[in-house]
């Protein structure tokens, strides 16, 4: 299971992924926003992983055209630094470095043709000059399946996609890598790519995980868990999980950042795809899917009420109206958020903006 299977889900169970967008957007339209949810910038491509960089900058890649960009916070205005990468999905920064993961095979086929390797992490200077493979993801896989599920049938056809990276954070313990194809968090060095396990996410068995259609993988119990967010703050790392878009299977782990060790678990989320973390401890998970219908949509039915973001503050859990988000990150005081980033999978292109989410939008 991986991140791209909530797109291959979505449009499989309405079957009618186009019409979603077509019947909505007179409402779409016409839809006053919220004003503590301001628009940095838009027009882009599928908008997964954002990094904010300082006050001014911010990196988001563009799944769906291959790249990576630098967003001015105040003007809006991109910068192209990378280009040609078969789906970047998760971007971090560090001391003059940019570090860029590429996606793997996946329901949705192959990756376009790259003179980089599928499910790999990629490192270049800050101007995006002097690209190099610093650690191959899908190799790790193959070789230590962190996860100890059944990769291949008799045939030797892939049971599921392997490795699928998705997002990226910069820590003192080294680069924390979330691969929702892998089932795991991997951690690797940041000058030598070496590559070892950090977490592994304990298959989620909700009711609907221990159906027989929640799991394709033969002698596997309950969902995968689906790794999609990573973030460090002080001496915790933070992990959003996907749950394999089950109701309620999806989950937030803090964990120990020397150790991996759990110490605290939230759960009963849905298709969580990205964490951040304020000052205090307060989470904010982005919910990709949530309000997406399961059947045909109604007549009407408006596409920028799927997704939302959620913040638990002091036990207290409200959300934020913020359309498809993936990546989100709390950085100087404010919050950040892409969002229509799954556009293309409900019809939609170049729809994908960069937010800045207020206090206030949370109810």
């Amino acid at each position: 299971m991986n991140i791209d299977q909530v797109m291959k889900a979505s449009a499989a169970a309405g079957a009618c992924v186009l019409m979603i967008l077509t019947a909505a957007s007179a409402q779409a339209a016409g839809r006053q926003p919220s004003p503590d949810v301001r628009t940095i910038t838009t027009q882009l491509d599928g908008p997964y992983g954002l990094d904010v960089q300082s006050s001014r900058r911010a990196l988001v890649t563009e799944a769906d055209s291959g790249k990576v960009t630098a967003v001015d916070l105040r003007t809006g205005a991109k910068r192209t630094l990378l280009s040609g990468l078969p789906r970047p999905s998760g971007v971090a920064s560090h001391d003059g470095k940019i570090f860029v993961l590429l996606g793997g095979g996946s329901e949705q086929g192959a990756p376009p043709p790259s003179a980089y390797p599928p499910a790999s992490l990629l490192v270049a200077r800050a101007d995006g000059k002097g690209v190099r493979v610093l650690a191959d993801l899908l190799a790790y896989e193959l070789k230590y399946n962190p996860d100890r599920q059944k990769q291949f049938n008799d045939a030797h056809e892939a049971y599921d996609a392997l490795s699928n990276p998705f997002a990226v954070a910069y820590t003192k313990w080294g680069l924390l890598v979330a691969d929702g194809g892998a089932n795991d968090v991997l951690r690797v060095n940041p000058r030598t790519g070496r590559v070892s396990t950090f977490f592994v996410p304990p298959n989620p068995r909700t009711p609907e995980c221990l159906k027989p259609q929640a799991q394709a993988n033969p002698g596997t119990v309950g969902c995968d868990s689906v790794p999609t967010g990573v973030v460090a703050y002080g001496k915790h790392v933070y992990v959003s999980t996907l749950g394999a878009e089950q109701p309620g299977a999806a989950a937030i782990w803090k964990l120990d950042g020397r150790t991996g060790r759990v110490l605290r678990v939230w759960r009963g989320f849905t298709s969580l795809t990205g964490i951040a973390v304020a000052p205090g401890g307060t989470l904010y998970a982005s919910e990709v899917l949530h309000g997406a219908p399961a059947e045909q949509p109604p007549p009407g039915f408006d596409p920028s009420t799927v997704g939302r973001l959620t913040r638990i503050q002091s036990g207290r859990v409200t959300h934020a109206r913020v359309t498809m988000p993936t990546g989100v990150e709390f950085s100087g005081g404010r919050l950040y958020a892409t969002s229509w980033s799954i556009a293309s999978f409900f019809g939609g292109q170049h729809a994908g903006k960069l937010v800045q989410v207020k206090p206030g939008a949370f109810h």
